[in-house]
């Protein structure tokens, strides 16, 4: 049995017992339509509920904890109070009228994730925006909203990044293209402040930050952003997160998520070290002060 970390959250939680539940099926000898007949569902929905991409019924867990023979009352105890708990809403679950469902299923995977690294184009890291940075870049995504919502957006955003200095907080390592940092969202005012604390961030034992130089030229992921998220509990496999405009791609088989880490790997190997990233900061800082690259 696996016990998952108490902050996992309802996705993570959904992942581990539905690996769990696929395990028993298989040691049983049942099949997916079997199981699928007993709780009266599709064999199709099996292998969602195995996968941890749907909720659960306990009364549905309960007759499959008996149909693949698991009798003892520890055993069924926990399993039925993990299937409850998968259940529970996640923090976000206020904010749910204004979140796609694929992105709510991220939120799950960063609050339980052990390490988080990420690769940004455009943008500087979600995780690390200040407030007035965080609304400019909602107000380009999201410009007609109301201003209730806009508000509701960045608080969003501002209470991700709690994670970062929670007790027991997530490794963060990510990497930045420096037009990112050069490129004035929100103004000039705006930029100078996200700057500062960017150099704050990585003061932060559990932050780190590198930046691509212009002068690196092409580079491993000339696709674009993406984040690969690592959980302490060794039933998860690592995640690639994808985010498109209207979707985002989740990847979790080996070969895909080791063609993903190796790209992470040149990137690191190709950015200026982490050791060198407050001097970075400070130049594009003095650098926006006077004005020079921005229009």
């Amino acid at each position: 049995m696996t016990t998952a970390q108490p902050d996992g959250g309802p996705t993570v939680l959904r992942i581990l017992l539905g690996a769990q539940l696929r395990r028993l099926r298989e040691s049983g000898g049942v099949t997916r339509g079997e199981a699928g007949w007993e709780i009266r569902a599709s064999e199709s929905k099996i292998s969602r509920i195995e996968l941890g991409r749907v909720g659960f019924k306990e009364r549905d867990v309960a007759d499959l904890l008996t149909l693949y023979g698991v009798t003892d009352g520890d055993e069924r105890a926990q399993l039925l109070s993990l299937a409850r708990n998968a259940n529970r809403p996640g923090w976000w679950h206020r904010y749910s009228d204004i979140l796609p469902s694929w992105f709510q299923s991220y939120l799950g995977l960063e609050t339980a994730a052990a390490l988080i690294r990420s690769y940004e184009v455009q943008f500087v890291p979600g995780l690390l925006q200040t407030k007035e940075y965080a609304r400019a870049v909602v107000m380009l995504g999201h410009g007609t909203a109301p201003p209730d919502e806009i508000e509701r957006r960045v608080h969003l955003r501002m209470m991700r990044q709690d994670l970062l200095t929670r007790a027991d907080p997530p490794q963060f390592w990510a990497v930045v293209d420096e037009a990112a940092l050069r490129r004035p969202i929100g103004g000039v005012s705006v930029m100078r402040a996200q700057l500062e604390v960017l150099v704050e961030a990585t003061a932060l034992p559990n932050v780190r930050l590198q930046v691509i130089p212009f002068h690196a030229g092409g580079h491993a992921a000339a696709g674009g952003a993406f984040s690969i998220l690592r959980f302490r509990d060794q039933e998860l496999p690592d995640v690639v997160y994808v985010e498109q405009l209207t979707s985002a791609i989740y990847l979790d088989k080996r070969e895909d998520v080791d063609r993903y880490l190796a790209a992470m790997e040149r990137l690191c190997i190709e950015a200026r070290p982490p050791a060198d990233t407050d001097a970075i900061l400070t130049t594009v800082l003095h650098d926006l002060e006077s004005e020079k690259g921005y229009a």
